[in-house]
């Protein structure tokens, strides 16, 4: 089995630290969207990370898909199975995602479009709801601990990932000051084996 993608995405990272955390031997093969084109074409002519590589040659690709694939590997689930404690679990994963795809939108208005072209009140409501989502994380946290080291979920792995990679690409955007709870925990994530085997750069 063989993971394709670059350990800065952090959706890359969290399915890596999830096959760690599942005990999932797998080769990983850091391969990027943008410097390696042809060769990620090659793999996965839709060029999307992560891309999970089958033993029997089956493609897989989307975060959230190949998690699910993983689980039924394993035989468990980085997941709460009881209906209310999994739907709170599901709150911060979507929270978390959602950190994601504004810390990307955000770096690309600012990054990949040119200055003259970038609009300011869309880069304007993206700020929003990443700091909203930030402001829900946090939230969370003070109302009910997430679990921690081994026994860490996918709603620790996901909240911790995000908080690493938006930090990483828009530091600017994001104090932890502002967010200390939040701060602590990806922290002390990072200390864990599983994010170690696993550097964001």
């Amino acid at each position: 089995m063989k993971l394709i993608g670059m350990l800065d995405s952090p959706y890359v990272r969290r399915v890596a630290i999830s096959l760690h955390l599942l005990d999932i031997p797998f080769e990983h093969e850091a391969v990027s969207v943008f410097r390696h084109l042809d060769a990620f074409k090659a793999i996965n002519p839709v060029v999307k990370a992560p891309t999970l590589v089958l033993d029997d040659g089956t493609v897989l690709m989307d975060s959230s898909l190949i998690l699910d694939y993983l689980e039924t590997l394993a035989g468990r689930s980085l997941l709460p199975a009881a209906a209310a404690p999994r739907a709170q679990a599901l709150r911060v994963v979507g929270l978390a995602l959602a950190l994601c795809e504004k810390a990307v939108q955000i770096v690309y208005e600012k990054e990949l479009r040119p200055q003259e072209k970038q609009h300011a009140p869309w880069l304007e409501r993206v700020r929003y709801q990443l700091h909203a989502a930030c402001r829900e994380l946090e939230a969370e946290l003070a109302r009910r601990p997430l679990a921690e080291g081994r026994e860490m979920g996918q709603d620790g792995i996901s909240l911790a990932v995000a908080w690493g990679f938006a930090r990483l690409v828009i530091a600017d955007e994001l104090e932890p000051a502002g967010y200390p709870l939040l701060a602590n925990f990806a922290e002390r994530a990072e200390r864990l084996p599983a994010f170690v085997a696993t550097p964001m750069t």
